[in-house]
């Protein structure tokens, strides 16, 4: 039969209607991952510059402290961001906020708000009692922060996409923290990030005040197979949820890949000879170059952490930080002169990237909308919080102590190893048997 005149426009038009449909309909889901990544990069850019190195500057400099004293400072914030942020994980869990996108949206709206009202005090603190404050007020928001936003992956991140998520937050952190922070102060830390904070906390109240309808869509996303149950949870015969031990052991782990990169980095960056040729270069080309390959590392690790099973995605990061480590023992015993090679530092870029992106990743891929508060806040807590801010008060400690260079990257390069061969040993020679069951993931 004869196509009637005009048909074929006809059928064009549709289509591009339907193509039009689709386009829309995606777009508050596409709204919501840039939303959450913007979200995330942003919050872990503060922690790495502001909260890690500015709380320092701002102590022992404004504010007239020993660094002993900044150190014990610093592990009171640990501890209580730990405690809290767990406690608040639990009821979050207990009170069905876990699985409501709208509570933790307004909690994380509440978190940004006090964390911008501190970052603009900061810099005019002049006292050891106002400093404290600071710590235990900052740790409260922190402690609170943790569940709220890293609970918002299963909202808006589906589980095909949370390395590529984990990627771009860690290349959208790293990036900047390298490149543009030439002057490690808190002042400049404190300019620098005040506007992005203002407009996070504008941006989240109008996502959690008002009833918008695209996002009453997002909030009901966990739903979709896609979303809510993380990879590497599985259901039983009798549908309840569970991980493999194994993987619970090598969460376990990133409790100490964090604190031995944080015991390493805060004596190298004490140390110039290392530090002003790399971090702080005055120069720009080695910032960039660092964070250059920071962006690339991270974009490969979003690759290999879809692809890899979880053993051999560890055993990779595990194996470049301890090289990395040794690398910078060995500069270190043999007494180098000029410039160190920027191979070390970039070496480096790639090791922290690599496991930055599966700490963004890896806590809604062993939960369901359900766990995914209590999984998130224990797994930040102990493996982020409690490892970074202990090693970094240990790292002072020993170095007031009179712990040598040399001797300090032997101990970090010695716990590199050991964990590494920790990991090689749990894979190939743990036994095999029944996974152990985990409730509800």
């Amino acid at each position: 039969m004869a196509e009637k005149p005009g048909g074929g426009g006809s059928s064009r038009q549709v289509k591009m209607k339907q193509y039009r449909s689709e386009i829309w309909a995606r777009l508050p889901a596409a709204f919501g991952f840039l939303f959450f990544v913007g979200m995330m990069a942003t919050g872990y850019y503060y922690n790495l510059t502001f909260v890690q190195f500015g709380l320092l500057d701002l102590g022992t400099r404004l504010v007239g402290m020993e660094s002993r004293q900044v150190a014990m400072n610093i592990a009171y914030l640990a501890l209580i961001t730990s405690v809290v942020a767990i406690l608040f994980g639990l009821q979050m869990m207990k009170s069905g906020w876990s699985r409501d996108m709208r509570a933790k949206l307004r909690l994380a709206f509440g978190v940004v708000l006090v964390q911008t009202v501190l970052t603009g005090l900061a810099p005019h603190i002049r006292s050891q009692p106002a400093f404290l404050a600071w710590i235990v007020i900052a740790s409260l928001a922190l402690g609170v922060g943790v569940p709220a936003t890293f609970g918002l992956t299963v909202d808006f991140v589906p589980v095909r996409y949370r390395g590529l998520a984990g990627a771009l937050i860690t290349a959208g952190a790293y990036f900047p923290a390298a490149v543009l922070t030439p002057d490690w102060t808190v002042e400049q830390f404190s300019g620098m990030i005040l506007g992005l904070m203002l407009a996070g906390t504008a941006g989240l109240g109008v996502l959690a005040f008002t009833r918008l309808e695209f996002v009453d869509r997002l909030a009901e996303q966990h739903r979709q197979p896609g979303f809510g149950r993380g990879r590497f949870v599985r259901v039983d015969r009798d549908g309840k949820a569970f991980i493999r031990r194994s993987l619970l052991v090598l969460l376990a782990l990133m409790f100490g890949i964090y604190f031995i990169d944080s015991l390493g980095f805060l004596r190298l960056a004490e140390t110039p000879f290392f530090f002003e040729t790399a971090w702080k270069s005055p120069e720009m080309g080695p910032r960039m170059a660092i964070g250059a390959v920071h962006v690339l590392a991270a974009l490969v690790g979003g690759v290999l952490y879809g692809a890899l099973p979880e053993k051999e995605l560890f055993l990779w990061i595990f194996g470049i930080f301890a090289l990395v480590h040794l690398m910078y023992t060995f500069i270190a015993r043999s007494a180098l002169l000029g410039e160190p090679p920027l191979a070390m530092p970039i070496l480096y870029a790639v090791a922290v990237s690599l496991y930055t992106v599966v700490n963004f990743a890896i806590w809604a891929d062993i939960s369901t909308p359900e766990t995914i508060s209590r999984n998130s806040a224990v797994g930040v807590a102990l493996s982020g919080w409690t490892a970074t801010f202990l090693s970094t008060a240990l790292a002072l400690w020993m170095e007031l102590g009179g712990v040598s260079l040399e001797l300090h990257l032997r101990i970090v390069d010695a716990l590199a190893i050991l964990f590494f061969l920790g990991v090689i040993l749990l894979i190939f020679f743990a036994p095999v048997g029944r996974a152990r069951k985990h409730p509800s993931g």
